[in-house]
């Protein structure tokens, strides 16, 4: 902004700087780069799943007959299995885990816990045809340590689990999702909060360090980024989770969406339709890279070490960094923000001089 307003006008308020601002609105409307990254990723090539223009119509009866030989794969042999299984698996958890409760806390209720999660989140990936490659397993998160992510839906949570075990940080849901969060809590220790709760950074944090304090817990899995996003970008990395201390232990996970779509619109798709979706879908493709662990340096605030942790996990992955809210997927922009813009403005002008002598261009 300074090189551009200050080159045209020296420095001087000028009535044109309006036109300027008005230019930048245009283009990020033009090319928004924050709020597409809401909305499925875009293909270059069509993988059978759905019509990518529904004004093209009988383009080929050969490709027309691929597509439906396609549909009945999907939904009259893929479908049903996986639904099958999905059960069998929900149900397997819900009663492993009741059995598994009734244990007295040690060693072997740690361990059958363990391998229950493991087992039914493997389970899990199987449903949805799962091809998951794993990297660099010798940076595996240990107990005590914090493991941060990118997040694309609920699959990150299935598809680390089916490898490591881990206490999940999150909101409490109700329905599915809220039936199986209570199934593992008889098992294992998961730091769960109340909406209403989750505004309370101190309390938040103080469990959090609770948590960590214990070197015998599993390590916390924490997607900081706070919503899902399509896999092309990582956004702000929210900063309360680099603030508790401990060692991070970043993970990247990349899908391939050229076998199915992974990301979870959760403002237009509720679970079930999401669900839906994955299981009619040829497969769920991914690759997870375990990253070196991480500390904070001396003299280093959580927002930048945040930064630093983010950089790692979109180098790795192949995505894009953006520094907005991912927050913006649901609610307006802030007003600190456009403040930020015009106190930007404002110090240009005051810099050169310009208020203080009347010059107005």
């Amino acid at each position: 902004m300074e090189k551009e307003v200050v080159g045209r006008c020296r420095g001087c308020f000028s009535l044109a700087d309006v036109m300027y601002f008005s230019k930048k609105g245009c283009e990020a409307v033009a090319e928004d780069e924050v709020t597409r990254r809401f909305s499925s990723e875009e293909l270059l090539s069509w993988n059978l799943l759905s019509r990518t223009n529904a004004n093209l119509h009988h383009v080929s009866w050969k490709l027309a007959a691929v597509w439906v030989t396609g549909i009945l794969i999907r939904y009259c042999l893929l479908l049903p299995f996986r639904i099958c299984l999905s059960v069998f698996s929900i149900l397997l958890l819900v009663l492993a885990t009741t059995v598994v409760g009734q244990f007295p806390n040690g060693r072997v209720k740690g361990w059958l816990s363990n391998q229950v999660q493991m087992i039914c989140a493997t389970l899990g990936v199987r449903c949805l045809s799962g091809l998951v490659h794993f990297h660099n397993r010798e940076n595996k998160p240990q107990k005590g340590g914090i493991c941060v992510a990118n997040h694309t839906s609920p699959l990150d949570v299935l598809i680390l689990a089916s490898d490591g075990c881990y206490s999940l940080v999150g909101q409490v849901h109700g329905g599915l999702m809220g039936l199986i969060q209570k199934s593992c809590m008889r098992t294992s220790q998961h730091v769960l909060f109340e909406r209403s709760e989750m505004k309370d950074r101190h309390l938040v944090r103080k469990k959090l360090r609770e948590h960590i304090a214990d070197k015998a817990k599993l390590p916390i899995l924490i997607f900081p980024e706070g919503t899902c996003i399509n896999n092309t970008s990582v956004m702000m990395f929210k900063k309360g989770s680099f603030e508790v201390g401990g060692t991070i232990h970043p993970v990247a996970i990349k899908y391939d969406p050229r076998f199915g779509d992974a990301f979870w619109n959760s403002t237009k798709h509720s679970i079930m339709t999401y669900g839906f979706n994955v299981l009619t879908s040829w497969a769920i493709v991914c690759n997870v890279w375990y990253l070196p662990p991480m500390v904070k340096e001396e003299e280093e605030d959580a927002v930048h070490f945040a930064d630093r942790v983010k950089a790692v996990i979109a180098a790795r992955a192949g995505m894009s960094v953006l520094p907005w809210d991912g927050g913006l997927k649901r609610k307006k922009v802030k007003e600190s923000f456009k403040e930020e813009q015009q106190k930007k403005y404002c110090q240009i002008v005051i810099e050169n001089g310009s208020v203080g002598n009347g010059n107005v261009c």
